[in-house]
């Protein structure tokens, strides 16, 4: 009987020109099917809610597992691997009641998610019996993402009392939602809010009672306007927000063995001078050497999943980062939480591919190569046949391009959840999904693209608006039923309670822990320097392609008296050790990854000639990290080799004797003499392109500001248990619920208790003029207000007079402890 079956069903397709069916189900089989429903089905009503419930996961929104797709009734008549998936009006025989019958225990469906009752199973033979009337209008192709286009916007009309545009808008969204606005807070309150915004710290006592003092119109927009322009507090207090996304670090995973690289450097100077976002962005996809550690990743060792290969991580990074976008699920299989798929996520790994990448779906390889593209076709190609430098320039011009309108709208988004504690999208990496005010985020995304991508001007709008200023609300609201009030109550973050407790104990960390001269950064440097250093290398074309190497650099300086000031800046791929006059004088890491380093050689140089000897060596691939590529793609032997220096020498008669890295240099290879090195091209020269930085390096004086900032060491057990990850994956917003940890290491942690110990011996180091003056202090700078009449007597009987030492570290703990000191109003 089954094989007439078969034979009946195909003769009927073959007869419609239609591609057979599989097998239908046997006679007892379809006796359990439910009946058909009796009433008329209505596509739109009863069968399009099951496909959008069930179906299209797979089988819609460009994904056609088992090559089946339903986004037309065309296609879905058509089938796919297992033949037609139905028969007009002989539903017990069709393919696809099969299927979500769960009858035949090999071909359930759907695989995941919300199986069909057998109510929906009734409903659907119903239609396939009735006719399978589908109207043309209704598919389930995949729909352009929100967010996705620039907006051209018309000019806001003027209401009264609403100068900041950004309120004119929040004004319509709740006289819309019949919300009614809450009065701005107070001075102190906003204060506390805007120090913690912009550069992380608590108001100093003194600069908070300035401003509260201060009369007139504009106190805020000029306090804000203040805090904005000082480009250290600021740019180490944003440090943290980047790293987290940038997967940035001083210690950890992969760094002490070049499987991992920092942009420590390259992200302070760009916070510091206040880089133009898409210019920022156009280094990170397309970076030279000290900004290519994003894309880079971990290269991790041993054998890893096919989604963690270093494109794969770049894909993850490009797109989660800059477009909001998540998609580590669509990196093993199409994902079953947004519509990307497996292509799509191959595809923009490609662009960072040496070559081409095999598709592997939850680590099996699938025989099929990765086409390279964009996850936007419409918003631009990539050349796939272009080599892969060309491949990320393409990228850049893409992403920052004026046709994609993603990039401003998924970093406003970022910077309004930031201050205001929610953002305009939830969850800030879902930007597919609509705002709750889409006219706040169009607009909010134009202004930064007008003012040339600027974000201190888009932060003073937002940190000036009534919006902001509001009383902050408690986040009780669950997606689906949240609606704008004002700010929400925020925690600090873990680096904000470090720095405020080290700033109230007036407590300093004792060295950078990255690789950063903070001089550079800042533009500290006061004059041009007299000489181009060049690349050099033992071999000509080496910034191409050179083998692996090892090669002496050598030169004579001579000098007329021993320097007052001589340090060099210095940058090798793969890595360097300095000799001067015999001795070591600094040296890279095995792989250094091609960092700039500066180097203090002042002790080391002397009157008369010196010797300078440098050993730069091309590496060849790392063994024990080559289980991270498909055999067929182990990367060659042959990479890009060079060396730069820069030194700048003084004299006590203030002679200028720098020299640099030319053609005037003695190479040598396995210790005979190989004649003079070849000169590649000068700083901006590609791979490296390590342009301005280097030369603000090589300026600078050596870095002795003192090191203030969390953001700026590796974290200790209070900042881990506070919630600073370990930045092994892309961060883009902390947990903010408290946790038991956190609890233990607050009550009991050796790390809090160090603190506050020293804390304590530097205040009474100060000598306090009287128990209430050091009470008085201690409310002012740990939460911006002075004691109440119980507060100010419990603290001066805790504190003691005589001051006691065991009195202020309590006072301290008690401070540190309040919601007040540790949330965000």
């Amino acid at each position: 009987m089954l094989r007439a079956a078969t034979v009946v069903a195909v003769m009927a397709f073959v007869a419609g020109g239609v591609a057979p069916a599989r097998a239908a189900l046997p006679p007892d089989k379809i006796a359990q099917l439910p009946s058909p429903s009796p009433a008329p089905v209505d596509f739109a009503r009863d069968i399009q809610p099951i496909f959008e419930a069930s179906c299209v996961q797979c089988h819609g929104r460009g994904k056609s597992k088992g090559g089946f797709s339903l986004e037309t009734r065309e296609d879905f008549i058509e089938g796919g691997d297992s033949g037609a998936a139905a028969m007009t009006g002989r539903s017990a025989e069709s393919t696809v009641v099969e299927m979500i019958s769960g009858l035949n225990p090999e071909v359930v469906m759907p695989k995941k998610g919300k199986k069909l009752t057998r109510d929906q199973i009734a409903v659907v033979r119903a239609w396939i019996d009735q006719g399978m009337r589908w109207p043309a209008e209704i598919t389930f192709f995949k729909p352009e993402p929100a967010n996705l286009r620039p907006r051209e916007l018309a000019a806001l009309p003027d209401k009264p009392g609403f100068e900041n545009p950004i309120d004119r808008l929040v004004d319509t969204y709740l006289g819309k939602n019949q919300i009614a606005w809450g009065q701005p807070v107070d001075d102190r309150t906003y204060a506390r809010r805007v120090w913690l915004d912009t550069i992380g710290l608590l108001p100093p006592p003194a600069g908070l009672e300035a401003f509260v003092a201060e009369t007139g119109p504009g106190k805020r927009e000029r306090l804000v306007r203040r805090l904005l322009a000082d480009q250290q507090s600021y740019a180490e207090h944003w440090l943290t927000f980047w790293y987290d996304m940038l997967r940035n670090d001083y210690k950890g995973t992969g760094y002490t063995d070049g499987g991992r690289k920092q942009i420590t450097g390259w992200v302070y100077t760009a916070l510091a001078r206040n880089t133009p976002y898409d210019q920022f962005v156009a280094q990170l996809i397309n970076p030279g050497a000290e900004a290519e550690g994003f894309t880079k990743g971990i290269l991790w060792r041993g054998a890893v999943n096919a989604s963690m290969v270093p494109p794969m991580q770049a894909a993850q990074g490009v797109a989660q980062v800059f477009l909001g976008v998540n998609l580590k699920c669509a990196s093993c299989h199409d994902s079953f939480i947004n519509d990307y798929t497996l292509n799509d996520s191959y595809g923009l790994a490609s662009i960072y591919a040496d070559g081409p990448l095999e598709i592997a779906e939850c680590d099996r390889p699938t025989g099929h190569m990765a086409r390279v593209k964009f996850l936007y076709d419409e918003l631009g190609s990539i050349d796939g046949r272009a080599a892969p430098a060309a491949r990320r320039q393409q990228l850049v011009e893409v992403i920052t391009g004026r046709q994609n309108g993603r990039l401003p709208r998924t970093i406003v988004n970022r910077l309004w959840q930031r201050f205001l504690g929610y953002g305009l999208v939830e969850p800030v990496d879902e930007m597919d999904k609509p705002a709750w005010s889409p006219e706040l985020l169009d607009w909010l995304a134009e202004d930064l693209v007008v003012h040339g991508y600027d974000l201190k001007h888009t932060m003073m709008r937002i940190l000036t608006s009534r919006a902001y200023q509001l009383p902050a609300v408690n986040l009780g609201e669950t997606a689906e039923h949240y609606a704008f009030r004002g700010p929400a109550v925020r925690r600090l973050s873990a680096e904000q309670f470090a720095d405020a407790i080290t700033t109230v104990a007036g407590l300093s960390h004792t060295k950078l822990d990255g690789k950063l001269n903070r001089f550079a950064a800042l533009n500290a440097v006061a004059h041009p320097l007299p000489l181009q250093p060049k690349w050099i290398w033992g071999t000509a074309d080496a910034h191409r392609k050179a083998p692996p190497a090892t090669f002496v650099f050598r030169r004579v300086v001579a000098l007329g008296a021993a320097p007052t000031e001589a340090h060099v800046t210095i940058c090798a791929d793969d890595n360097y050790s300095v000799k001067i006059n015999g001795k070591a004088a600094g040296s890279s890491a095995r792989r250094n990854s091609t960092l700039t380093d500066w180097l203090d050689v002042k002790s080391t140089l002397k009157a008369g000639d010196n010797t300078i000897e440098i050993t730069a060596m091309n590496m060849p691939p790392d063994d024990g990290r080559l289980a991270s590529f498909a055999t067929d793609a182990r990367p060659e032997a042959d990479s890009a080799a060079g060396l730069i220096l820069y030194a700048r020498v003084r004299t006590p008669d203030a002679l200028v004797m720098d020299f640099v890295s030319d053609g005037s240099w003695t190479v040598l290879a396995d210790g005979k003499e190989q004649g003079t090195a070849i000169e590649l091209g000068g700083v901006n020269l590609a791979p490296w392109k390590l342009g301005q930085h280097f030369l603000d390096l090589a300026a600078a004086p050596k870095d002795t500001l003192p090191v203030q900032r969390a953001a700026l060491v590796f974290a200790d057990p209070l900042m881990a248990a506070l919630g600073r990850p370990n930045r092994e994956q892309v961060v883009t917003v902390r947990q903010s619920t408290a946790t038991t940890l956190q609890a233990l290491e607050l009550t009991n942690g050796a790390t809090l208790a160090r603190l506050l110990k020293e804390g304590t011996e530097k205040i009474l180091a100060s000598q306090p003029a009287s128990t209430a003056a050091l009470v008085e202090s201690l409310y002012r700078k740990m939460i911006s207000r002075p004691p109440n009449g119980p507060e100010r007597t419990a603290a001066e009987q805790l504190v003691g007079s005589p001051i006691q030492r065991e009195g202020i570290e309590d006072l301290l703990w008690i401070l540190a402890m309040l919601p007040e000191f540790q949330l965000i109003h």
